[in-house]
């Protein structure tokens, strides 16, 4: 359905917009079929994309040899990432924090790798701010969708839960995915950016 989104539903633009600007070494999690490899601007020196599954890992590799700059696809999870603390520049979450099993965990892993400074994207679908499409959300995620969409959360705060994990916010805006027609539980998205916060200077 990624593609199909990215055409359709306008993700494909808003993944230009997630990526814009970065620079250094990159590491993504939840990286997918690799949807996200042609947005990188060739200021990135390097991208290293997680991914647990192994028929995505296997269109990501190919993705990655199509990609304007170097990708290595690795396997892994979010909340245990198979990399060396303070190794990147910046980190990407792009419509993955819904799926993965324990959210702080990987988002303490994120905090992790990030050197000092170091900036954390996240393009990410949440909690509804309406509550009737809220409390369908969270109904939603007691029962079937969890079990229909691979794990998928709807009713997650993902603002919330990036605060409470460290970072330090940088913005954001809040998006309705598509902007027109049907809402679905997925559609309220946010858009942002946070920052590890640097180290404490010395005395």
């Amino acid at each position: 359905m990624g593609p199909l989104a990215d055409e359709r539903a306008g993700v494909g633009e808003l993944r230009g917009e997630l990526l814009a600007g970065l620079s250094g070494r990159v590491i993504e999690i939840g990286a997918g079929s690799g949807l996200n490899f042609p947005h990188y601007p060739e200021t990135v020196s390097e991208v290293v994309a997680i991914e647990p599954e192994r028929h995505l890992r296997r269109l990501a590799t190919r993705a990655g040899l199509r990609a304007g700059v170097p990708v290595d696809v690795v396997p892994g999870v979010a909340e245990a990432l198979p990399v060396k603390s303070e190794g990147f520049d910046a980190a990407v979450a792009c419509l993955v924090l819904c799926s993965v099993r324990d959210v702080r965990r990987a988002l303490a892993e994120l905090l992790r790798v990030l050197r000092p400074g170091g900036e954390l994207r996240f393009l990410e679908h949440g909690r509804a701010e309406g509550r009737v499409l809220a409390t369908t959300q969270r109904a939603l995620d007691r029962t079937v969708w969890p079990l229909l969409f691979g794990g998928c959360h709807t009713a997650r705060d993902v603002r919330a839960e990036i605060a409470a994990a460290g970072f330090e916010p940088l913005g954001h805006r809040r998006l309705r995915v598509p902007d027109r027609g049907l809402t679905l539980p997925t559609s309220p998205c946010v858009l942002g950016a946070a920052r590890r916060p640097s180290s404490p200077s010395g005395p």
